[in-house]
């Protein structure tokens, strides 16, 4: 029997179906980190070979799931936007864990657990930490910015009136899939994610998604909220 839909309504079967095969899924989960990875990369990090791992990019791109970026004879792909992402997010809030089964995905789930790039955003501990500390130092008002804010983040470089105009949402509560409280997401989380990067406080490392907390980093941010630790400093490795 066909299906007959509401009229307005979304057909979410064509997408549900992309994301639903383990292979597809495991690309887009890698993607998640914001970075732009070749297909070859993709194939390793999924467990596929890499023909394997192009069909299924294919398949992603004509779903519109993904993006591609040439760079002369490269090909580098990439989530297609933020909504692709939070979709992506939500699944993983009401996803079961897969059972950790060695000390090196042990390592892993930690790295993820204490500090990671929701796409572009800042997730994990530090995440909410992060959002919890901008709350109680009177800098954020729910997730908008008081003029105390303003100034604390024009002042870490954080550009503020771009923020707001990006084709975004400005700012948002997004609720962390680990630590099922809210970290900073929107495009002022993005931006302020981005200089934590650009300033090295933040360093992305061999764990995909994951991001470590420097020395500098810490200092800094400790500087910034009156010696209250954003999160527990991991070395970089």
């Amino acid at each position: 029997m066909a299906v007959e839909y509401v009229a307005g309504d979304a057909d979410i079967a064509p997408v549900a179906a992309l994301i639903a095969d383990p292979t597809r899924a495991a690309i887009l989960t890698a993607l998640l980190g914001g970075k732009a990875l070749a297909a070859g990369e993709l194939a390793r990090l999924s467990g596929v070979s890499p023909a394997t791992a192009s069909a299924h990019l294919a398949k992603l791109l004509d779903g519109h799931l993904v993006d591609v970026v040439k760079q002369g004879r490269h090909r580098y792909y990439r989530l297609s936007g933020h909504e692709i992402a939070e979709v992506l997010e939500v699944l993983a809030r009401i996803s079961v864990r897969p059972a950790v089964r060695s000390l090196r995905q042990s390592r892993q789930a930690r790295l993820l657990e204490e500090a990671r790039t929701c796409y572009d955003h800042l997730a994990g501990r530090a995440g909410v930490a992060l959002l919890d500390l901008l709350r109680e130092g009177g800098y954020l008002d729910g997730v908008e910015p008081t003029q105390q804010g303003e100034d604390l983040l024009a002042s870490l470089g954080v550009d503020v009136a771009g923020a707001r105009r990006a084709r975004r949402r400005f700012a948002a509560e997004c609720l962390d899939w680990t630590e099922r409280r809210a970290h900073l997401g929107g495009a002022l989380g993005a931006a302020i994610t981005g200089v934590l990067l650009e300033r090295g406080w933040y360093v992305r490392g061999k764990v995909p998604r994951a991001v470590t907390l420097t020395d500098e980093g810490r200092q800094g941010l400790e500087t910034m909220f009156s010696g209250k630790e954003l999160t527990s400093h991991t070395p970089v490795t």
